[in-house]
């Protein structure tokens, strides 16, 4: 495997993979390099899904490699929501506030003790051998108000188990060492590895 195909356009995740696959000499490519590429409607009932759904469109117009992911915060107070809707939480086409602010009501009243919480990642490979998915979790807690500048989505109010800053409050580094999509791509670098 040369090349792998990224079904993103998330500048950042991009250069976050570039640096992790560089290693094993593989050429990471993604969807800028292939302007034609449509949007994928993110509409099934799974992050695996969804991961899936946006890789095999990716692999089958360019016949490479695709990874893709797709993440999603699941609240236990909440009996697990917004899960796979996370990014559209507070309806379509609004910001990251406006998806922190409903979660925020949502559990207004709702003790530190019952705040618990995951982000899960699951990343998918789809190649002309199969399709292999890769699953990261970050357990955490929800804070009752925002903390920090840093990050994106909900990672104001999230801080992950062991630590007393929010995703928002560490610094990168540390942020991608230990999360949900960090755990996923370690071990997609594993498999690439034993291959």
């Amino acid at each position: 495997m040369d090349t792998i195909v990224l079904a993103s356009r998330n500048k950042h995740k991009i250069k976050e993979l570039q640096a992790t696959l560089a290693p094993l000499g593989i050429e990471l490519k993604s969807t800028y390099d292939f302007p034609k590429l449509e949007e994928v409607e993110e509409d099934a009932d799974t992050l695996e899904g969804n991961a899936l759904k946006k890789a095999r469109y990716v692999h089958n117009e360019t016949g490479l490699p695709a990874l893709s992911d797709d993440t999603g915060l699941e609240v236990d107070a909440l009996n697990g929501r917004p899960g796979v809707y996370s990014a559209r939480y507070a309806g379509e086409n609004v910001s990251y506030q406006d998806n922190v602010d409903k979660l925020l009501d949502e559990l207004a009243g709702v003790p530190m003790e019952r705040r618990g919480a995951q982000f899960r990642t699951v990343a998918a490979l789809v190649t002309d051998e199969g399709s292999y998915t890769f699953e990261g979790v970050c357990r955490g807690t929800i804070r009752t108000k925002e903390q920090g500048t840093g990050g994106f989505g909900y990672d104001p109010v999230f801080v992950p188990a062991a630590y007393k800053k929010t995703f928002a409050e560490l610094d990168s580094e540390i942020k991608n060492e230990i999360s949900h999509r960090g755990k996923a791509i370690q071990k997609f670098y594993d498999w690439l590895q034993e291959q």
